[in-house]
């Protein structure tokens, strides 16, 4: 899940270098936390949280499809 969390970020903000993703939890459960550079946190969250709304649901699937819960935390 971290891997496509990664991608997701670099392809939306304008550093990549920037991204930072961290994960945590066991085999059936995980919590993923994104940071980016303060400047790009508006192009990851988007308007009312459109965006960090559509990682979320895909980050969601592919975890269902592993069989385990993912959660994806924006942090700063």
């Amino acid at each position: 899940m971290k891997e496509l969390v990664e991608v997701l970020a670099r392809a939306l903000v304008d550093n990549p270098g920037a991204v930072q993703v961290r994960e945590t939890g066991g085999t059936h459960s995980a919590v993923v936390e994104l940071r980016v550079d303060p400047d790009d946190m508006g192009k990851v969250i988007g308007r009312q949280g459109r965006v960090v709304k559509a990682i979320r649901t895909v980050v969601k699937a592919a975890g269902t499809k592993q069989g385990r819960k993912v959660s994806v935390e924006v942090v700063q």
